[in-house]
Protein backbone atom coordinates (compact mmCIF):
# COMPACT_ATOMS: atom_id res chain seq x y z
CA UNK A 1 0.00 0.00 0.00
CA UNK A 2 1.41 3.46 -1.11
CA UNK A 3 1.86 6.75 1.11
CA UNK A 4 -0.97 7.94 -0.66
CA UNK A 5 -3.19 5.09 -0.63
CA UNK A 6 -3.12 4.59 3.49
CA UNK A 7 -3.29 8.45 3.97
CA UNK A 8 -6.78 8.34 2.07
CA UNK A 9 -7.96 5.15 3.56
CA UNK A 10 -6.99 7.19 6.95
CA UNK A 11 -9.35 9.74 5.90
CA UNK A 12 -12.57 7.50 5.35
CA UNK A 13 -12.09 6.33 8.17
CA UNK A 14 -12.15 9.71 10.20
CA UNK A 15 -14.95 11.20 7.62
CA UNK A 16 -16.98 8.26 8.79
CA UNK A 17 -16.76 9.78 12.00
CA UNK A 18 -16.82 13.38 11.85
CA UNK A 19 -19.78 15.15 10.10
CA UNK A 20 -20.61 19.18 10.07
CA UNK A 21 -23.39 20.27 11.05
CA UNK A 22 -25.09 24.13 10.75
CA UNK A 23 -24.34 24.10 15.03
CA UNK A 24 -20.75 22.84 14.56
CA UNK A 25 -19.58 23.02 10.81
CA UNK A 26 -16.48 20.57 10.18
CA UNK A 27 -13.35 21.88 9.86
CA UNK A 28 -11.73 20.32 7.20
CA UNK A 29 -8.07 20.46 6.32
CA UNK A 30 -6.00 19.43 3.03
CA UNK A 31 -2.05 20.07 3.16
CA UNK A 32 0.36 19.46 -0.22
CA UNK A 33 3.67 19.70 -0.87
CA UNK A 34 3.48 23.78 -1.65
CA UNK A 35 0.53 25.13 0.48
CA UNK A 36 -1.95 23.81 3.13
CA UNK A 37 -5.86 24.54 2.47
CA UNK A 38 -8.36 24.99 5.32
CA UNK A 39 -12.35 24.89 4.95
CA UNK A 40 -15.16 24.87 7.36
CA UNK A 41 -18.20 23.26 6.05
CA UNK A 42 -21.94 22.20 6.72
CA UNK A 43 -21.94 18.49 5.64
CA UNK A 44 -25.92 18.69 5.97
CA UNK A 45 -26.30 21.16 3.58
CA UNK A 46 -23.27 20.40 1.45
CA UNK A 47 -21.85 24.23 1.81
CA UNK A 48 -18.93 25.38 2.54
CA UNK A 49 -19.20 28.65 4.77
CA UNK A 50 -15.40 29.77 5.34
CA UNK A 51 -12.37 29.01 3.40
CA UNK A 52 -8.84 30.06 3.51
CA UNK A 53 -5.25 28.68 2.31
CA UNK A 54 -1.58 30.13 1.50
CA UNK A 55 -2.98 30.89 -1.91
CA UNK A 56 -4.98 33.73 -0.31
CA UNK A 57 -3.68 36.47 -1.70
CA UNK A 58 -3.24 38.44 2.07
CA UNK A 59 -1.15 35.49 3.45
CA UNK A 60 1.13 35.14 0.13
CA UNK A 61 2.08 38.95 0.60
CA UNK A 62 2.81 38.56 4.26
CA UNK A 63 4.68 35.35 3.50
CA UNK A 64 6.82 37.61 0.56
CA UNK A 65 10.72 37.60 1.10
CA UNK A 66 13.67 35.73 0.87
CA UNK A 67 13.14 32.24 2.67
CA UNK A 68 9.46 32.68 2.37
CA UNK A 69 8.12 29.82 1.29
CA UNK A 70 3.77 28.66 1.95
CA UNK A 71 4.40 24.92 2.61
CA UNK A 72 5.61 25.64 6.21
CA UNK A 73 4.79 25.68 9.89
CA UNK A 74 4.31 29.42 9.94
CA UNK A 75 2.42 29.91 7.08
CA UNK A 76 -0.09 26.93 8.42
CA UNK A 77 -0.07 29.46 11.43
CA UNK A 78 -1.69 32.48 9.30
CA UNK A 79 -3.90 30.07 7.49
CA UNK A 80 -5.42 28.66 10.88
CA UNK A 81 -5.66 32.41 12.52
CA UNK A 82 -7.37 33.18 8.76
CA UNK A 83 -9.96 30.95 8.84
CA UNK A 84 -10.79 31.75 12.42
CA UNK A 85 -11.30 35.00 11.70
CA UNK A 86 -13.39 34.21 8.92
CA UNK A 87 -15.40 32.04 11.09
CA UNK A 88 -15.73 34.93 13.96
CA UNK A 89 -17.44 37.16 11.14
CA UNK A 90 -19.97 34.52 10.38
CA UNK A 91 -20.70 33.90 14.25
CA UNK A 92 -19.27 30.09 14.07
CA UNK A 93 -17.34 29.62 17.33
CA UNK A 94 -17.54 25.99 17.75
CA UNK A 95 -16.02 23.00 14.82
CA UNK A 96 -15.29 19.80 14.20
CA UNK A 97 -11.27 19.11 13.13
CA UNK A 98 -11.23 17.03 10.13
CA UNK A 99 -7.56 16.43 9.78
CA UNK A 100 -8.23 14.82 6.12
CA UNK A 101 -6.07 11.49 6.97
CA UNK A 102 -2.69 13.06 8.03
CA UNK A 103 -1.06 12.94 10.90
CA UNK A 104 -1.87 15.77 13.74
CA UNK A 105 2.14 17.12 13.53
CA UNK A 106 3.75 20.06 12.47
CA UNK A 107 2.01 22.19 9.42
CA UNK A 108 -1.76 20.56 10.65
CA UNK A 109 -1.12 20.95 14.06
CA UNK A 110 -0.17 24.40 13.82
CA UNK A 111 -2.98 24.80 11.54
CA UNK A 112 -5.22 23.82 14.46
CA UNK A 113 -3.17 25.24 17.50
CA UNK A 114 -3.77 29.18 15.80
CA UNK A 115 -7.29 28.84 15.29
CA UNK A 116 -8.16 27.61 18.90
CA UNK A 117 -5.30 30.46 19.76
CA UNK A 118 -8.14 32.97 17.81
CA UNK A 119 -10.90 32.12 18.82
CA UNK A 120 -12.40 28.44 17.37
CA UNK A 121 -13.41 25.92 20.01
CA UNK A 122 -12.99 22.25 18.92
Amino acid sequence: MTRRESTEKRHRRIRSKVEGTPERPRLAVFRSNNHIYAQVIDDEAGRTLAASSTLNPEIRQALSGEDAGSGNVEAARMVGAKIAELCKQKNIEKVCFDRGGFRYHGRVQALADAAREAGLSF
